[in-house]
């Protein structure tokens, strides 16, 4: 007769949100608590529980040591339970916990973000939420640029003060809610000059708007008449409800409508427009995403940063026409998406731009080109109709240090003729350049 080995069962680490403002925990924390021989949490909420007289616990300072101990308890067939704040599975210790490989059973509390939604009275459906937890802020800034509505988890260094600085020349209201939960609780409406202005308690959450502020959250300060901020509401096109949420509730998505779409689809003027065509390969190697800050030199009717925004990336577009500016607004408006307009001539009008990720360079002469240059983008792409600046064009960009490619586009569309028969019409051919930084 054969014997059957034992197997020790393996019992999940349970993962418990608690309220920051002390709040009775979930009920399921009692009875995991009583049978738990490790506890792990931050000191503040060892504290806030009853552990359990026999049980071993750490606090939480490096993750390391907590990991392995972690795993042993679950080799060992122990039932571990881990301490958090809020919401465990959004930007918080769960991610780490799984890609130990640990087995997981997790019990949420509210999360920061639904706190500061709900403290505000608005809808969150349509937000991004973002962090600038542990990394660079300028993802989150340029998500709070881009979209209508995103929700920021910030952290001390990277918190309202320096969000709202990167947001000056957006038309943004924000909200930053700090001490929630607690008796202490307080949301201030303020422009982001005001928000870089403050020091602020941490941690806070920033909820950044590009609707009007919601009623009973007045702006800490008046605004000044005549301001950017005083524009009217219209004045900044929304995803069409309240809080921005569009209307595939997919705030970064993909655009249901596509990209590369037909210049029909845009107002323009004496053909003033970067052809579909060519559009496609220009936004492909411009690498728009959320999190990305786009520049648009010599936007024209402002397709390309369009197209950019409506993948998801912040978008500067700079255009020294005031018609056409006009123009670009008015498309930006009809596709739903925020483009800030900087009028003015390049290179001069780059001066006081925030640093961009990628630029397209859709006008100019090689003095903008030198000018992009020296700001050091990761990717710079150009379009040129002239062969004659091709080889300087290159040629500068190789100096920079740039890796260089180049494609000549030339497209023949359908044609009708008379009598029903088709033709094909060719567009002028355009060298599309793509500089990139190794």
């Amino acid at each position: 007769m054969t014997r059957m080995a034992s197997v020790t069962p393996v019992a999940p680490v349970t993962v418990v949100g608690l309220d920051a403002a002390g709040a009775p925990p979930h009920p399921a924390l009692a009875p995991v608590l009583a049978t738990a021989g490790l506890v792990v949490g931050a000191a503040r909420h060892l504290a806030a529980v009853p552990v359990p007289a026999g049980a071993d616990t750490i606090t939480l300072g490096p993750l390391a040591p907590a990991l392995r101990r972690l795993a042993a308890a679950v080799d060992a067939g122990v039932p571990a339970v881990v301490l958090a704040s809020g919401d465990p599975g959004l930007f918080g210790i769960v991610r780490r916990l799984r890609a130990a490989g640990l087995p997981l059973r997790v019990v949420p509390a509210v999360s920061s973000v639904a706190a500061a939604f709900a403290s505000a009275g608005l809808p969150w459906d349509g937000a991004a939420v973002v962090t600038a937890h542990g990394r660079d802020p300028r993802a989150a800034v340029n998500a709070c640029r881009a979209l209508p509505l995103v929700a920021v988890l910030t952290a001390p260094g990277a918190g309202a003060a320096e969000l709202g600085a990167g947001l000056i020349g957006w038309s943004r209201r924000l909200l930053v809610a700090e001490h929630l939960g607690t008796a202490a609780e307080r949301i201030r409406a303020v422009t982001p000059e005001q928000a870089a202005a403050e020091t602020w308690a941490d941690p806070h959450v920033l909820l950044s708007l590009a609707d009007p502020v919601p009623a009973g959250l007045a702006p800490a300060d008046p605004v000044p008449a005549g301001s950017a901020d005083a524009r009217p509401a219209d004045a900044v096109p929304n995803r069409g409800a309240t809080g921005g949420m569009r209307a595939d509730n997919q705030p970064a998505a993909a655009p249901t409508g596509g990209w590369a779409l037909p210049e029909t689809r845009y107002a323009h003027r004496d053909s003033m427009i970067t052809k579909s065509e060519v559009r496609a390969l220009v936004v492909a190697r411009l690498r728009p995403r959320l999190g990305r800050l786009i520049w648009d030199i010599g936007a024209g009717s402002g397709s390309v940063g369009i197209e950019c925004a409506l993948l998801g990336a912040a978008v500067v577009a700079v255009e020294q026409d005031s018609e056409a500016g006009a123009t670009i607004q008015a498309n930006a408006a009809v596709h739903a998406v925020h483009v800030r307009l900087v009028t003015g001539r390049a290179p001069a009008a780059l001066a006081d731009l925030p640093e961009p990720d990628a630029v397209f360079v859709g006008g100019g002469g090689v003095d903008v080109l030198t000018a992009v240059v020296a700001r050091q983008p990761e990717r710079l792409v150009l379009t040129l109709a002239a062969l004659d600046r091709v080889a300087p064009a290159v040629g500068l960009l190789r100096a920079a240090g740039y890796t260089v490619e180049g494609s000549q586009l030339s497209a023949a569309r359908l044609a009708d003729l008379p009598g029903g028969s088709i033709r094909l019409a060719a567009t002028n051919p355009v060298v599309v350049l793509t500089g990139e930084r190794p």
